[in-house]
């Protein structure tokens, strides 16, 4: 009798073909979430407009609305005043960002975690203090006072991370506390003079100031980098491929290839027609792709996302949560210090005003006008990139319109204000279609 009973069951059960014919709403949602790899392949270039209006109708902008206000930014300057795209003028903006764009690297990792680090500016004018104090003062070769100042940095960092991660106190907090004490400190290292003058053609001078002038050096590294990266992406499909899962087709690694292209080599003529390729840009992108690389292809970079999703969670993982928010913290230190060497480096001194007056705030609002979200668990490193080209561009493009400086607040205040609401917005939109 049970036999009987178990056999009806059964043959009441609808079938998952009945099932998705009698549910289009459910079979529309399945369509809906096909890989955008395979949609693409399947449709061409129709598949990339499907998949273009997916992403908005989800509320998966990335960093399609910095792209446009970039673009947007560049405009309306280069009318204004036909030397904002001089070779010039672009040259000084790509080396005034690395300072402040390598600081807001190190933000972007603690912003993965849904916290913030208020600390970055101090640290960053402590670590160049004390380098110009050990090389200048004590007579220390110069390589030697770099990497004490960086590792000053890094365990600067994880003695945050060890009041938030292992005593529980807000990060806000600490690293509150943090940027009022290593201010004093730099204060102190510095002396009564206040200004320790550096070597313009040490290490740290040359940082900002040293160009590889052949014209073959600016566009070799372009050559390099598109290469680097059709090969990358054309292996990654083919890993994909061999596994049986899907993956972009080899016309949109091609497509892809050619854009970078395009603007890799515009910007190695660019550079070529003023000095030559800039050191700090060549550091500042190795440093980017470094991270890009931590973040996105490793373990280590897999657990910082998933504790920005959910601290729990990824505890319940096996993750070691105290030991991965000790080290990003760790690696903001760090970032912080190096940024801070670039920043001595563009005036050649380390000084009471390092690392105070709009810093913080620039370094923070590159992250987050780059596309790294406020609330955690969404963000690239190439964010930092996006934001803080945002943030000098209109510094420029203001200083040669002889904008005076409350206005450059002002409209720096009001492009922050307008991605946070974006982000939020973004948020709002990826809960309403099921996918935060």
């Amino acid at each position: 009798m049970s036999i009987d009973k178990t056999s009806a069951n059964v043959d009441e059960t609808p079938s998952q073909d009945e099932t998705v014919v009698e549910n289009p709403e459910a079979a529309a949602a399945a369509v809906t979430a096909v890989d955008p790899r395979l949609l693409v392949q399947q449709e061409g270039l129709l598949g990339y407009w499907h998949e273009f209006k997916r992403k908005m109708k989800a509320g998966e902008l990335g960093s399609l609305p910095v792209v446009v206000g970039l673009a947007i930014i560049c405009i309306i300057f280069q009318v204004l005043n036909s030397q904002f795209l001089s070779a010039q003028n672009i040259n000084d903006i790509t080396i005034t960002m690395v300072g402040t764009g390598m600081i807001s690297v190190g933000i972007v990792f603690v912003l993965l975690l849904g916290e913030i680090d208020l600390s970055v500016g101090s640290v960053s004018g402590a670590a160049s203090a004390l380098a110009g104090v050990l090389a200048v003062n004590q007579g220390w070769p110069e390589w030697a006072a770099v990497l004490v100042a960086v590792g000053a940095g890094i365990a600067i960092g994880a003695l945050h991370g060890f009041f938030f991660a292992v005593l529980g106190a807000p990060a806000f907090a600490v690293t509150l506390a943090g940027l009022l004490f290593w201010l004093g400190f730099m204060l102190k290292v510095l002396g009564a003079d206040g200004t320790i003058n550096l070597d313009p053609n040490g290490l740290v001078g040359r940082l900002t100031t040293y160009y590889f002038s052949d014209v073959a050096a600016a566009y070799g590294l372009a050559v390099v980098v598109v290469a680097v990266f059709f090969l990358t992406s054309f292996l990654s499909n083919r890993r994909r491929q061999a596994a049986g899962i899907p993956a972009r087709p080899l016309s949109d690694t091609i497509l892809r290839t050619v854009l970078l292209a395009v603007i890799s080599f515009a910007a190695a003529y660019m550079y070529n027609q003023y000095k030559g390729l800039p050191l700090a840009t060549v550091i500042f992108l190795v440093f980017l792709i470094g991270t890009d690389f931590v973040l996105r292809r490793t373990a280590y970079g897999r657990k910082i996302f998933a504790l920005g999703g959910s601290v729990e969670a990824s505890r319940r993982a096996g993750i070691n949560v105290t030991a991965v928010r000790i080290s990003v913290f760790a690696i903001s230190g760090g970032f912080a210090a190096i940024g801070g060497l670039f920043l001595a480096s563009k005036i050649a001194s380390a000084n009471q005003s390092a690392g105070t007056g709009d810093l913080l705030m620039n370094a923070i609002a590159a992250a987050v006008i780059g596309g790294t979200s406020l609330f955690g668990g969404r963000g690239r490193t190439w964010n930092a990139l996006l934001g803080v080209l945002v943030i000098v561009s209109i510094q420029y493009g203001l200083q040669l319109e002889s904008i005076a400086e409350p206005v450059k607040y002002m409209i720096t205040a009001a492009v922050l204000l307008t991605t946070v609401v974006i982000d939020s917005i973004t948020r709002k939109t990826q809960k309403t279609a099921g996918r935060a």
